[in-house]
């Protein structure tokens, strides 16, 4: 049997398959199908080195070298795939610099329209990757924006788990109520209990805000903020349509918080350039988990994509109150040239300190 026969015999077995060029002929006709077995054990029928060394007769060490020639004289392609819409590329360098415990991001519309807030396939990545952190017995918490409006609606698959709302609404006075929609979705899809907060976001002096703290479903609502172990959260830039708080806000007071630096916000958190928090005062006139509490929650993330929101992403994550993202290559690659700082996701650090 001829080494060209051989390596045609455990074409088969390849992980993607394997190629009798040039280099794979240095190896003997027994050498190529011990190999193949070999690779077949480890590969693809998921066996150890131990274990393999058991079957062979030959030591673990050997059965590594084995496994290491196999690739590297071509015996064995290993393929990475994942779905198409997925960029793991992207995904792992956005991770590592920016000390992020998940990143995934997905690939931009192919025509971005001026006005779009976040593309809407982020809603369906986030639900998938929620079914994978949130266990039975957690509380996971939603705060109101779009991008979590969309991940509550693409949710079809949650351990049974308590939900809670860490926001007030847009406008509690119309019917928009999304963020009061996603809680009870999420919590009819996990079967588990609800706590939604009905009232608005903003309100428009601290006193109405404290009063409103206080009401029963409210307090109820804010007694589950500390236990919460994972969260989800919207990033906005601080501009027309993709901010709500600004949308929320006067001209004169648009015109103060603008003064002091901001450049994003989430959850009614405002943010300079550099993650910073500003215009702490407004969190007074708020219906919302505080910063610090937020900062506390085990696994925060943030759901957020496109060229207008790239700064604002930047600018949060530096924050150290995001753990985790969602976003979309138009935002990483913009995410990708910016200085992250000391891996601020990682070390959950506030930057004011």
């Amino acid at each position: 049997m001829t080494g060209v026969s051989s390596a045609k015999r455990v074409e088969e077995i390849a992980v993607s398959g394997i190629s009798a060029g040039r280099s794979a002929m240095r190896m003997g006709p027994a050498e190529l199908v011990q190999a193949a077995a070999m690779a077949r054990r480890f590969y693809l029928e998921g066996k150890s080195k131990i274990q393999i060394a058991e079957e062979f007769g030959v030591s673990r060490f050997k059965v590594a070298r084995v496994l290491e020639t196999a690739l590297e004289r071509d015996l064995v392609r290993i393929e990475i795939r994942v779905p198409a819409e997925l960029d793991a590329e992207r995904s792992d360098a956005l991770r590592a610099r920016y000390g992020l415990r998940h990143a995934v991001v997905v690939e931009s519309p192919a025509e971005e329209q001026d006005d779009a807030a976040d593309p809407e396939n982020l809603g369906e990545v986030a639900a998938d990757l929620l079914g994978e952190l949130v266990n039975e017995g957690d509380v996971l918490g939603l705060a109101w924006g779009r991008s979590t409006i969309h991940t509550a609606a693409a949710l079809d698959r949650l351990p049974p788990c308590t939900v809670v709302q860490l926001t007030g609404v847009y406008d509690a006075g119309t019917a928009e109520r999304g963020s009061v929609e996603a809680v009870r979705r999420a919590a009819q899809v996990s079967g588990g209990e609800a706590h939604p907060i009905y009232a608005p976001m903003l309100l428009p002096d601290p006193a109405t805000a404290a009063a409103l703290r206080h009401q029963t479903g409210i307090a109820r609502a804010f007694e589950y903020f500390d236990k919460v172990t994972v969260a989800a959260v919207s990033i906005g830039s601080w501009e027309p349509g993709i901010s709500t708080v600004h949308d929320m806000l006067s001209d004169e007071e648009r015109a103060h918080y603008a003064s002091l630096g901001v450049a994003a916000e989430m959850s009614a958190h405002l943010f300079d350039s550099e993650g910073r928090r500003v215009g702490r005062d407004l969190g007074e006139r708020c219906i919302t988990v505080e910063a610090d509490r937020l900062r506390r929650i085990p696994e925060v993330v943030a759901i957020a994509g496109g060229q207008r929101k790239a700064a604002a992403i930047g600018a949060v994550l530096r924050s150290g109150l995001v753990t985790s993202l969602v976003t979309d290559t138009a935002a990483a690659d913009h995410l990708l040239t910016e200085s992250a700082g000391q891996r601020p996701a990682l070390e959950r650090a506030d930057p004011d300190d």
